[in-house]
């Protein structure tokens, strides 16, 4: 393991252990290496070793957790190999706290929040997500990712208010789930006909069995968020960029995705955002701009999309450009043109899908693309236009 001064540009030190490095886990405390059947805990000021764990079981995977919060640097790691049993030990005082019966497979994930007071956990089925409170170990929420199929989670995140949690797997599908605060002891008294009916529906699930009252229990996900694949090992964030929360998702494909996230109502999240972290991306996706939610597609850019005709006549290196506003006009651009932009007059509707003559193609004259009084457009056409090809489709909303 090495440790490197960033702004320096230096090695602090180097450290040799009796097997592979899994993982490794740091605050401004503490600094923890976690090899398959042991863990090393580091003194971060001066690199000392302060503590080596011995007697876990197996950890193939090297899955550990460390409270980012160094005031009290819990440690968090499997206590079986077969059963999801968590072993929470404190880094400061070094020592076991106490070990919590989480789930009945082997643990996938686990995750602190920013206070270090709440504890994530997941199993290898996936379908369930549980947090603990933290030192105590007691059950707190209990969500249910799916019934239907049994996935890999890779990755759990506490927003930085720990009143959201996000799971993400080896599926399509990054579930986010609110962590309302917690009812009282003694719960009021119903003052609706809803809610009475709802009070009676919980208390019949006492006299059920337990595989099927817990289910009812669980929460769902109060948003998700939809990746484009599925089979790829992904790690979901949740952040505020621009005074504005978002989902991050990081993927093994070498891609960084960031989503709109709507506090309130939850849902469909909405990607505005894709950056490729390997830098094969193209400039138009790498490009910095503003982190607007994109508008849902225009009735014309969608037919432009899927109609025949079109298809046939629009060279293939066009690409369509999202609308900006319901008074705009957008041309599809190609990669190596910029889109351009018509504005409507405020009371006065535009609609459909115009070609123009480009590259030997044949169209009818648009407004949008041809000067007044002109029957021609703006750009080149015929053979000359081929070597610079320009914005061939007038997409506009009304």
């Amino acid at each position: 393991m090495n440790v490197y001064h960033f702004k320096k540009g230096t090695e602090i030190c180097s450290y040799g252990y009796s097997s592979n490095v899994l993982s490794v886990r740091l605050n401004r405390q503490r600094l923890l290496v976690c090899l398959e059947e042991s863990i090393y805990i580091h003194n971060i000021k001066d690199m000392k070793l302060l503590k080596t764990i011995l007697d876990i079981p197996p950890n193939p995977t090297g899955l550990c957790a460390l409270s980012i919060n160094h005031s009290n640097s819990y440690v968090a790691y499997p206590g079986s190999r077969t059963t999801g049993e968590i072993v929470l030990y404190d880094g400061h005082a070094l020592k076991t706290v106490c070990t919590i019966a989480a789930h009945e497979g082997a643990l996938a994930a686990i995750a602190f929040n920013a206070s270090g007071s709440r504890l994530a956990s997941a199993s290898e089925k996936g379908t369930v997500i549980r947090v603990f409170s933290v030192p105590d170990g007691q059950k707190l929420y209990e969500f249910r990712r799916g019934m239907k199929r049994y996935v890999t989670i890779s990755s759990l995140a506490f927003s930085m208010d720990s009143q959201l949690l996000c799971a993400s797997s080896n599926t399509e599908t990054v579930h986010i789930f609110k962590l309302e605060h917690l009812a009282n002891s003694q719960p009021e008294e119903p003052s609706t006909w809803t809610s009475y009916v709802g009070k009676m529906f919980m208390a019949a699930t006492n006299y059920l069995p337990t595989q099927v009252s817990d289910m009812m229990n669980q929460d769902r996900a109060f948003a998700t968020g939809r990746l484009g694949f599925s089979g790829h090992r992904n790690i979901c964030t949740l952040s505020t960029i621009q005074k504005l929360p978002r989902l991050l998702v990081a993927s093994s494909s070498g891609h960084l995705y960031i989503y709109n996230l709507d506090p309130q109502d939850g849902g469909d999240c909405v990607l505005i955002k894709t950056h490729s972290l390997l830098g094969s991306g193209t400039a138009d996706e790498n490009k910095e701009n503003d982190l607007r939610p994109s508008l849902p597609q225009s009735y014309a850019a969608t037919v432009a999309r899927s109609s025949p005709s079109a298809a046939s006549t629009v060279p293939d290196n066009l690409v369509p450009r999202r609308s900006e506003g319901q008074n705009e006009a957008v041309l599809m651009s190609s990669k190596t043109a910029p889109a351009r932009r018509f504005w409507r007059r405020p009371g006065r509707r535009m609609q459909g899908v115009r070609l123009c003559e480009q590259n030997g193609g044949s169209g009818t004259r648009d407004a949008a693309c041809c000067p007044a009084g002109s029957s021609q457009p703006r750009w080149p056409v015929g053979a000359g236009a081929a070597a610079n090809p320009r914005p061939a489709v007038v997409a506009s909303v009304s």
